[in-house]
């Protein structure tokens, strides 16, 4: 009987059991200093070459190159993927233990000046030549050149560095340095992470920037002390002057490589995210400062959602995701349908639609002294572990002083809750993730006393998987769901509040400790009939509140209307003559204009009979008559302040313009007898922005997904 034939994922998945032997029998050789460091270093090389493209191998796997039928193929697939991953990362850390040690520190003055030149010269070689070579990043991902490390450096290659700003490891394989220690870079990378070791032997990766070249931090004049009377001054001072302009010119140029390795690549992929938090954790700004003054609680982080937001422009806003996501073929429409029977945009179901409340958040640790909080918030969004698969809404927590550790959302208020503060929010998503959830990360936008500056910080994150061990969704019940410290990305971080499952002590205390640890309570509910249908029209990924389903539903049935059979043939894109297209997703990121078009829309509604609000063609005309007589009008209002995040100036003179317009406009309504309408935008009373043609004009072709 012929021998059954193994489809290519069994192949590749023996394949990482034969790296993973041969590492583990690499990591017990090292261990136990079994043979030569230059064979280890050998041994390492091949692995990290064969882990590599066995890794490729399984990126470019499908289920359509399988033999056979393969149950559970894409688990299967992620499962290797995070295999491979836990190698590469032990590989990493190998080429630590591996690297060969660097020079003492009690060299001879007078061969490091004779050597200092020469290495200043070649600097930009040394960093060209690194830039060639495949370096693993600190976080255990590997660059995609598919090119392979240098030899081991030789001792005359190496540089001597000062540390100018106190750093702290966080991750296994980080050196942790102080300000003023003169460390020895035995390896360059691209990313920024460079392999050091201090003068006591510890060697580990620290970031460049927390480095400059030459032994001396302040007085460069004293740094070569037994050369002081065959050099002149000045020589020595446009020495320097050079020296720093070659570090600011290497810097710009590996920043400039950063940046095109995010444009060429998919935005909405891993590398990107990854790349996002590599450069929030590097960058020296506020944060670490109040790091290091102790002012920010252990766990804290600088805000990784906040750095989508504003790194990647508009990819990641509700203002992006409304809009119609057009087909692989460009020709049509992916999510965007009209039933021809009734005229309404067709209903369609998503793999996953939920809706849940955000109930509280319970011992979140503070900032401490000289640091102002603007905003207490949670940005959530879809994701499975590995990216970001959807908007990134944002809902701000209520505070009260009395309990500082306690944040509360929804609350109870007469009239219209604005949806910066409705807790309530729902989540469409038509992703085939078998690790699908919802990220809650909480933030606060703070400002610091003694500089005025601002920024964004993560006061933890928690995850809710949407879907249980078997696969099947989650019941609506409340969930308490314990926050995490770090970033999304880093695993047993824990935040000041939290404390050790496994301490010691009884029952009773070990019941006081877990109330102890930071939670964030929230509530899966079933939404009824109508809202359901209202959900069934909305794209198939958007995550926003649940009181704007309405207002976003009938936009869709415009859009349908405008894009499905007012457009002469489905392939022409010629600009569209539409203005509440062209500016209703704008709303999506500023809500309080969105609030003032729902206060209209509801008093609209008020006004209509039984009849009127099951006519759809009537609510159709009545929906662009209240919007442009308030959204509309507002948008294009000279005494509307500019849109800022977590402002209080600008929100209250914001708010005040807002209400001052609806109320003018209402009493324009009532003197002129009809219908707030077009109109008022010609009344001489009112003053308007300069006109823009872009205010009327939809582009499919811009704005299409």
């Amino acid at each position: 009987m012929p021998l059954k034939r193994r489809g290519p994922l069994q192949i590749v998945r023996r394949e990482v059991d034969e790296v993973k032997r041969q590492v583990d029998r690499l990591v017990k050789d090292v261990q136990s200093k079994t043979g030569s460091n230059e064979e280890a270093f050998r041994r390492y090389q091949e692995l990290q070459i064969s882990a590599e493209m066995t890794q490729k191998s399984l990126q470019k796997l499908t289920k359509a190159d399988e033999l056979a039928p393969v149950g559970n193929y894409d688990q299967r697939k992620q499962e290797e993927e995070k295999r491979l991953q836990n190698i590469l990362e032990r590989l990493n850390t190998l080429a630590v233990m591996l690297s060969p040690p660097g020079p003492s520190t009690e060299t001879d003055d007078a061969s490091k000046e004779d050597n200092e030149d020469d290495v200043d010269d070649d600097d930009d070689d040394d960093e060209d030549s690194t830039d060639e070579n495949d370096q693993i990043d600190n976080d255990g991902s590997n660059n995609e050149d598919g090119k392979r490390f240098a030899k081991p450096p030789s001792q005359s290659d190496l540089q001597t560095y000062t540390v100018l700003s106190d750093f702290i490891g966080e991750q296994d394989g980080d050196l942790s340095v102080q300000r003023g220690e003169v460390l020895t870079i035995i390896r360059k990378t691209a990313d920024g992470w460079w392999l050091a070791q201090d003068t006591k032997g510890n060697r580990g990766v620290v970031p460049k920037t927390f480095l400059k070249i030459g032994s001396g931090v302040d007085d460069k004049d004293n740094e070569d002390e037994d050369d002081k009377d065959d050099e002149d001054e000045d020589d020595k001072d446009d020495e320097d002057e050079d020296d720093d302009d070659d570090d600011d010119e290497e810097e710009s140029e590996e920043d400039e490589e950063g940046e095109e390795l995010i444009e060429d690549g998919n935005k909405h992929s891993a590398a990107s995210n990854w790349f996002t938090v590599r450069k929030a954790l590097t960058e020296i700004d506020a944060t670490d400062v109040l790091s290091a003054m102790g002012a920010i609680p252990s766990g804290f982080r600088p805000s990784t959602l906040n750095k989508l937001l504003e790194e990647e422009g508009k990819t990641y806003r509700g203002s992006y995701y409304i809009q119609p996501e057009l087909s692989q073929s460009q020709l049509s429409f992916k999510d965007l349908f009209l039933d021809p029977d009734t005229g309404r945009v067709r209903s369609r179901q998503v793999r996953t639609c939920v809706y849940f409340t955000l109930w509280s958040c319970r011992m979140i640790p503070t900032p401490g002294v000289g640091v102002q909080v603007l905003s207490r918030h949670i940005r959530l969004c879809a994701f499975d572990g590995v990216q970001v698969l959807s908007n990134i809404h944002t809902v701000r927590a209520t505070y009260n002083s009395k309990s500082p550790k306690t944040w509360s959302f929804s609350p109870k208020m007469t009239g219209l809750l604005p949806t910066l503060l409705d807790g309530e929010c729902f989540l469409c998503c038509n992703s085939s993730s078998p690790n699908l959830g919802v990220l809650f990360e909480l933030g606060v936008t703070f400002l610091r006393n003694s500089t005025g500056e601002r920024g964004d910080l993560s006061c933890g994150w928690a995850f809710l998987k949407l879907t249980d061990d078997a696969g099947n969704p989650l019941p609506s019940r409340t969930y308490e769901l314990p926050v995490n410290g770090g970033t999304p990305y880093e695993k047993d971080v824990t935040v000041e509040a939290s404390v050790t499952k496994g301490s010691s002590g009884g029952v009773f205390q070990q019941m006081l400790l877990a109330r102890r640890q930071p939670k964030l309570i929230i509530k899966l509910k079933s939404p009824n009939s109508r809202t359901r249908t209202q959900l069934s029209l909305l794209p198939d990924t958007l995550l926003f509140s649940l009181s704007c389903v309405h207002l976003l539903s009938l936009y869709r049935q415009l859009l349908a209307d405008t894009l499905l059979m007012d457009r002469p043939t489905m392939q022409n894109a010629d600009l569209i003559c539409s203005p509440i297209l062209s500016t209703f997703p704008v709303l999506l990121d500023q809500t309080d204009l969105l609030d003032a078009l729902m206060s209209a829309w509801l008093e609209a509604e008020t006004n209509m009979s039984r009849a009127q609000k099951r006519d759809l063609p009537y609510l159709k005309q009545e929906f662009v008559k209240v919007y442009m007589s308030s959204a509309y009008f507002l948008l294009h209002s000279p005494s509307l302040p500019c849109y800022r995040w977590a402002d209080l100036p600008s929100e209250e003179q914001r708010a005040r313009v807002i209400f001052a317009t609806l109320d003018a406009l209402k009493n324009h309504q009532h003197t002129s007898s009809q219908s707030a309408g077009p109109d008022i935008s010609f009344d001489s009373t009112h003053q308007h922005l300069a006109f823009d043609i872009t205010e009327l004009t939809f582009d499919l072709l811009r704005v299409g997904r």
